[in-house]
């Protein structure tokens, strides 16, 4: 290739992530939910959809309740429903699972199992060193719950499993990433966490721990998520500290995993969620498109970007901003598809005000419209 084309196709490349907004679509999605804080109810956040065999759409999150919003304040888990394809929402909290570790339990995932049955997931949180996620099983539509099942057993310590995070393979493999940041034997919380994949070949009854993701480079690890690619190799995006998203691959369904690389998909220390178009066979990706060019920007979690990738996320395209407000602070986000329609649930609160975690958002728009240029 001539080499003035060439150093102009890597410049390309370089900044085909760039938040800035002449270089991205606006996206305007309107919210068909949004649930703000209010008396003894600080936050409202970390949430997931499951659509069940009647037509209506069940949506899961994180309810605070006391005077403080922090991530080890109190809280249960409550649902609203939708009987429209996520038009319209109830209005009154439902209690799904009450405060059972001794701090709260947060970070909800869903999943409609091969089975049939519906998983929902969650973490349990005692301390600063025992967070564990926990799974429980319902067979009749979410009117009830099994009783709960460690996902992890064979280590103790903090562990973080975000939000719409756990899958289940083309070949009936359940399996999750998570973040370990403190042991009880540690007396120091490591911002930079090993990351591990745990995977279940019997329905979530038992757990299996698969080998540490290889950090080399020693950049912050956090908050990973895994999508199975059409070859059937894993892809693990990571949130790191280094000015992108990170990833990493399993050839072995989540049993041990590549060196952790960085991707071109510019972020602050932020993660991003990745899940394939049921309708298209595409990936869509929701994250932070803010590399920190602008110094006042730098570290923030705003915009809120979408981008669809036809190879696997190897390259991105159709990017554009669902959110822009640069007091916003968006992350954790939720991803469903519901016939022609997406929903994205995410929080959305203001860096000013202090609700950087408290509100969450609900918007709802057609996967047609995603490839619009």
């Amino acid at each position: 290739m001539n080499p003035i084309k060439y150093a102009f196709f890597i410049f390309l490349l370089l900044t085909a992530f760039s938040c800035k907004s002449s270089r991205t679509a606006i996206f305007g999605a309107q919210p068909v939910l949004k649930i703000k804080p209010g008396p003894d109810n600080p936050r409202n956040s970390e949430g997931d959809f499951i659509t069940l065999k009647d037509g209506r759409i069940l949506f899961i999150y994180s309810r605070y309740y006391g005077n403080s919003s922090s991530d080890h304040a109190t809280a249960k888990l409550a649902s609203r429903e939708s009987k429209d394809g996520g038009k319209t929402w109830s209005t009154e909290d439902k209690t799904v699972v009450e405060k059972e570790g001794i701090m709260n339990v947060m970070s909800v995932s869903l999943l409609r199992l091969q089975s049939g049955q519906i998983a929902l997931f969650y973490l349990r949180k005692n301390s600063g060193s025992d967070c564990i996620p926990m799974m429980r099983i319902s067979t009749d539509e979410a009117q009830t719950w099994s009783e709960p099942v460690a996902c992890i057993t064979d280590k103790k310590g903090y562990f973080v499993l975000n939000n719409d995070r756990v899958i289940q393979l083309k070949n009936g493999r359940l399996l999750m990433a998570v973040a370990l940041h403190q042991t009880p034997e540690e007396s120091k919380w490591h911002d930079n966490a090993t990351l591990y994949s745990y995977y279940s070949d019997d329905n979530g009854k038992t757990w299996t721990a698969g080998a540490a993701v290889p950090n080399p480079e020693q950049v912050v690890f956090q908050e990973p998520g895994v999508i199975e690619l059409t070859n059937g190799d894993i892809m693990m995006i990571i949130r790191a500290g280094a000015g992108v998203q990170y990833k990493s691959y399993s050839k072995d369904k989540g049993q041990t995993w590549s060196p952790g690389t960085a991707t071109g998909i510019k972020s602050p220390l932020s993660p991003a969620t990745v899940q394939r178009i049921p309708s298209t066979g595409d990936l869509l990706i929701a994250w932070n498109n803010n590399g920190g060019e602008d110094p006042a920007m730098k570290g923030k979690r705003t915009p809120l970007t979408l981008a669809v990738s036809k190879d696997d996320g190897n390259t991105w395209q159709y990017i554009r901003n669902i959110e822009t407000d640069p007091d916003g602070w968006y992350c954790y986000t939720a991803m469903h598809f519901a016939g022609k329609n997406i929903l994205l649930g995410y929080c959305a609160g203001s860096q000013s005000k202090k609700t950087h975690l408290s509100v969450v958002v609900v918007k709802r728009f057609s996967v047609s419209d995603i490839y619009k240029q």
